[in-house]
């Protein structure tokens, strides 16, 4: 039996469910291992207060979420120290690929694990997957080398193979894995097998997490919630997207027409609904969980006869749970939006990006009709379901003005939330390889951080620019534009005093 320490090294200083824990909790201790968490998040010294910075630009509702948390003035990396000395590891594992896969720093977790493990002395085989690693093994041996092995696309299956061969495991056996040899030669295994059926993953286990971490603000109210996934993968090839980067290590290469994969239903995966449905009911039962905030990509390609089958036993139950998805605005039909309203859905969050149907197409290999958009928010607002639009700001080639035309989509679709992101170059994806050759980008990117910071050198939207959208998006899309070039002299005038 091996003793395994999950490394969790948030900086977003509210609470998060990380799914990628949760999983391999659950699957470790199916084989009879010990696991245990390190979690920063609530750490003074380390995290940031995301939560603070999207409230005062209006992205989320004032909430009382400070009253329910509490954080400490310990020195994250002392704690550190003295938890690896106290329970000796013979692993620590971070960063890792679920369906949550680009949200809540999940792609900079590799960068932030590093910076503290490597601060501490420690004799555990220090392990990390996630998405730099699966797009760029060699490249992540090379920045973060104090890593002993990289797993590459999903690890469950492959840490319970490590964690079963400690201390020495048989590293060229095991698929997945990459590793650097005596002369310092990355090599990179055989890719391991996709998870085909979810199942095979005991049920998610959250039992090592904190209390506070269940608290969340959501649409003005605190309540206690999980990050959940029904599925894995995703049948869209979106250009900017970390999904592609998935994709490829599993050998998915190719594209039909309007973005979509080809062989699309092997990729794409769920749990059964018996499954789903047992694993909500104990959350709720015994977590007192309330929303489930389910990170599957695209929630409405699952299985549609699961989520017939799920919506059933919802009915048949009295379980005092909503749910909150992701899904994209042309799968929202009235028959679908029955079906979520039996599903307990109270929001769905949909992705915009930016307002023109033309770059979206041919530069983001997105295909999202205008009026199929317009159609959707129109569906889910009769149906009393609360509808958020996500955006992106500060993508290679687009300009000011584009940014102004989606605030203005923005305001058209009223939703009742409003997101908007840094655009991000993760590595590996095509936007990131133009955004390089257009030079609006590094070839690497450290600290990105798509909801707090933009690293860009846009040649048509500077930092500066970039941050004032970030800041004002929001007011904008509620209160129109009249004002804009007061509001834009006022806030520079005011970040140079």
């Amino acid at each position: 039996m091996a003793k395994i320490v999950l490394f969790y090294p948030n900086k977003w200083g509210r609470g998060i469910t990380p799914l990628w824990v949760a999983s391999h909790t659950s699957m470790l201790r199916a084989e009879g291992h010990e696991v245990l968490l390190f979690d920063c998040t609530f750490y003074a010294d380390w995290t940031m207060n995301e939560n603070k910075y999207n409230t005062e630009n209006k992205q989320y509702q004032p909430t009382e979420y400070d009253s329910f948390i509490q954080f400490t003035s310990n020195d994250v990396r002392e704690d550190l120290q003295s938890f690896l000395e106290l329970h000796k590891p013979d692993i620590v594992f971070w960063s890792a690929i679920t369906s949550h896969i680009h949200g809540e720093g999940e792609y900079v977790a590799i960068q932030h694990g590093h910076e503290l493990i490597s601060a501490v002395k420690n004799s555990a085989i220090l392990v990390a997957g996630g998405l730099q690693a699966t797009a760029d093994p060699v490249g992540t041996f090379r920045r973060f080398p104090h890593i002993d092995f990289l797993i590459l696309g999903e690890s469950e299956k492959v840490l319970v193979q490590i964690a079963e061969q400690c201390p020495e495991p048989n590293r060229n056996s095991i698929k997945g894995l990459a590793f650097k040899d005596e002369n310092g030669e990355v090599i990179v295994n055989t890719p391991q097998e996709l998870i085909c059926n979810m199942d095979d993953i005991p049920p998610y286990d959250y039992s090592l997490l904190a209390d506070q971490v269940f608290f969340r603000p959501y649409n003005g109210k605190v309540v206690r919630a999980v990050d959940y996934e029904l599925s894995r993968g995703c049948i869209y090839s979106c250009s900017y997207c970390v999904e592609t980067v998935i994709q490829r290590y599993y050998g998915f290469t190719e594209s039909m027409k309007r973005g979509v994969i080809k062989n699309a239903k092997k990729y794409l995966r769920n749990k059964s609904a018996s499954r789903i449905f047992a694993e909500i009911e104990s959350l709720s039962k015994k977590q007192r969980i309330y929303l489930f905030r389910c990170q599957d990509t695209n929630f409405l390609t699952i299985d549609n006869q699961t989520l017939s089958d799920l919506a059933d036993m919802f009915d048949d139950s009295d379980l005092p749970i909503i749910v909150y998805i992701e899904t994209r605005p042309e799968s929202i039909t009235p028959k679908n939006v029955t079906l979520l309203k039996r599903l307990r859905v109270d929001g769905v969050g949909m992705g915009i990006e930016l307002s023109t149907q033309d770059f979206r197409e041919n530069y983001l290999n997105r295909f999202a009709d205008q009026k199929k958009i317009i159609n959707a928010f129109k569906l889910l607002r009769e149906a009393g379901i609360k509808r958020t639009t996500y955006n992106i700001i500060g993508l290679p080639a687009q300009s000011e003005d584009s940014i102004i035309q989606t605030i203005l989509f923005n305001r058209l679709l009223a939703p009742d939330n409003i997101t908007v992101a840094f655009y991000s170059p993760f590595i590996g994806t095509q936007q990131q390889k133009a955004a390089i050759s257009q030079n609006y980008f590094s070839d690497y990117e450290y600290s990105i951080d798509s909801q707090l910071r933009t690293v860009s050198k846009h040649q048509f939207a500077s930092q500066r620019i970039l941050e004032f959208y970030k800041s004002n998006f929001v007011k904008l899309a509620r209160e129109g534009i009249d004002n804009l070039e007061k509001m834009k002299e006022e806030f520079f005038n005011n970040r140079s005093i």
